[in-house]
């Protein structure tokens, strides 16, 4: 069986709206909403608002982790239009052995918006550095 997947979104990233210094919106607590309702049929995904990614000059972002899989961290996301994108992601990646999901696979703001790929903590085909 597949490891539980979570899709952490980022709720504090501040989006510019404009060029006033205070126009900005956060988009990351409507994208955590409408991801969590397009994946509320799929018991093996959570989706887990947090605090901060650090990604903060390519918000919207998410990270996608589950145990011994690799973790993507995706930014330059839309609330409005990427929601399903972030749900089939979310699938694919909950479904793949590794977490590494074919390119050719991964929708559209995926192949562009990685922004790193991190390995699985207890990977056993890394060697330790001396």
């Amino acid at each position: 069986m597949a490891a539980r997947a979570t899709v952490f979104v980022c709720i504090s990233c501040r989006r510019r709206i404009g060029d006033g210094e205070d126009q900005f919106d956060h988009p990351g607590p409507a994208l955590a909403d409408r991801v969590r309702e397009l994946l509320s049929d799929d018991p093996s995904i959570d989706v887990v608002p947090v605090d901060c990614l650090a990604v903060c000059k390519r918000p919207c972002t998410v990270a996608l982790a589950a145990d011994s899989k690799w973790t993507y961290v995706v930014g330059d996301l839309d609330n409005i239009t990427h929601c399903e994108e972030v749900a089939a992601a979310a699938r694919a990646f909950a479904n793949s052995d590794t977490g590494i999901v074919p390119w050719k696979e991964r929708p559209e703001t995926f192949r562009k918006g990685v922004i790193s790929r991190i390995p699985p903590l207890a990977a056993p085909y890394l060697e330790p550095a001396e």
